[in-house]
């Protein structure tokens, strides 16, 4: 896929991480989770744990792929093919469609791959592979106030559902919430 922008054609192609892909997710993904303002405005209520518990949730992914993976893009220039994108997979099953739907968390592109047609590349690849998997739907969450990403999401046809993502952290510092773990 040629990249928009780009001075010479960029070719990008995806795959789900393996053992041998890990630690360039790791990177990517750590320097998002570390650097995006949108997700650090959140990442207390998520519960974030670091990079140790991003490790730890690639490990995961490797161990249980039923549950989902890491997709990663890699472009491929001047005789090199480095992992330029990733995103986070999960899978889930939707009472609505009574199918299998994917739950989209953690898009990033390396900034200095972002505005050359990465991103739709990946995910149009993704949504391939999901097609293929029989997954009907991709739910992803999208910061109020990152317009940019908004409009990603709107060209690839997404649309909003009038709801806000919640979350309740199932661990005993939750005290105090019916939910909280029994001690």
């Amino acid at each position: 896929m040629s990249g928009a922008g780009a001075a010479t054609a960029t070719v990008v192609t995806c795959a789900a991480m393996t053992h041998v892909m890990r630690d360039e997710a790791l990177a990517l993904l750590a320097d998002f989770l570390q650097g995006d303002r949108h997700y650090l405005a959140s990442s207390t209520a998520y519960g974030d744990g670091g990079c140790d518990a991003l490790a730890r949730s690639l490990d995961l992914f490797l161990a249980r792929p039923e549950l989902g993976f890491v997709w990663l893009a890699f472009a491929e220039e001047n005789g090199a093919r480095p992992a330029v994108g990733a995103c986070v997979v999960c899978h889930a099953i939707s009472t609505s469609r009574g199918t299998l739907v994917a739950k989209l968390d953690d898009v990033t592109i390396a900034r200095a791959w972002q505005g050359r047609g990465v991103g739709s590349a990946m995910l149009a690849a993704l949504c391939d592979d999901l097609r293929g998997r029989g997954i009907t739907r991709i739910d992803t969450a999208c910061h109020r106030d990152n317009i940019g990403a908004w409009r990603f999401y709107e060209r690839l046809g997404f649309r909003s559902l009038d709801e806000v993502r919640i979350a309740l952290l199932l661990d005993r510092e939750s005290a105090g919430s019916p939910c909280a773990a029994s001690h």
